[in-house]
């Protein structure tokens, strides 16, 4: 962290922070809904804590491994999903970088309400068990180096050109029951809110709102037509990607997800990808 002359911008009426972080490693681990049972998983993407495995606990996760999130250890969370998969020869797809926000959303959620998410908390976004075209999760193409592609998001993952990039896109319920840092499913303790309304009396505490957009490069023309993720464990006939689902495990250090949270969620103020909105910035 250092000191910084930039400042929040005026945002759209809600809150922004984003971080972004680098690709940390595979395992076959998933320590919310297999804790304690390394290996017994589809295959994961990792962001973020890389210390991170199958036996990691809150605890672990907050106080050791090193970070590929920008700050480093500020932020040791954990991030992952299933991992991309080229079908041509079974052959894991390395993302190239990501891009996780932590916003007030655009479903009724006052801005100044929100609260910072406290230690230990978890969740789970989406059905590594769905094989239809709805859930909280979309893909987009995106150019690079100046290229223009559309960028319409939809359901599957789609062919994009050669020298763009496959962003996958995973939204996370921002309500939480103000009680229970996880649930039997990993999802129950939270809820995304009611729109227009906000979050609902059974999970009245509002989060801010976790997206993650993971972000693959596409070398090689028509080979994302080839790409499943490891959790699409349905017919071929049906398109790629509707299993998508990501894990969040929190290792925040807890008065730096107060800073941000404060400077720049509950003031409705767009911190961009670096500032804290009290004068410092993180890179």
């Amino acid at each position: 962290m250092q000191a910084t002359n930039e400042r929040p911008s005026a945002s759209d009426g809600t809150g922004n922070f984003r971080t972004s972080c680098d690709y940390s490693h595979m395992a076959f681990d998933d320590p919310i809904v297999y804790p304690g049972q390394p290996g017994r998983s589809h295959l994961h993407a990792f962001f973020g804590n890389t210390a991170v495995n199958g036996n990691s606990t809150a605890a672990s996760i907050a106080n050791t491994g090193n970070s590929t999130c920008r700050g480093g250890v500020i932020n040791r969370s954990s991030y992952w999903v299933p991992a991309m998969i080229d079908t041509r020869d079974g052959t894991p797809l390395k993302p190239s970088s990501s891009q996780f926000y932590y916003k007030t959303g655009y479903r009724g959620v006052v801005p100044s309400t929100v609260r910072a998410m406290p230690a230990g908390l978890r969740m789970i976004a989406g059905d590594m068990k769905n094989f239809s075209p709805s859930g909280p999760f979309a893909y987009s193409c995106h150019g690079t180096n100046g290229a223009s592609v559309p960028e319409q998001q939809g359901p599957s993952i789609p062919n994009c050109p050669v020298g763009s990039e496959v962003w996958q896109h995973i939204y996370f319920p921002q309500c939480w029951d103000g009680v229970n840092l996880d649930s039997p499913d990993h999802k129950s303790h939270m809820s995304y809110p009611i729109t227009g309304r906000g979050c609902p009396a059974s999970h009245p505490v509002p989060l801010p709102e976790i997206t993650f957009n993971i972000i693959y490069p596409v070398s090689e023309a028509n080979s994302t037509r080839r790409w499943r993720l490891s959790s699409d464990n349905y017919s071929s006939s049906i398109p790629g990607g509707y299993s998508a689902h990501g894990d969040w495990f929190n290792g925040w250090r807890p008065d730096i997800m107060e800073t941000f949270v404060a400077n720049c969620d509950r003031t409705a103020l767009d911190c961009h990808s670096h500032l804290l909105g009290d004068g410092r910035a993180i890179y």
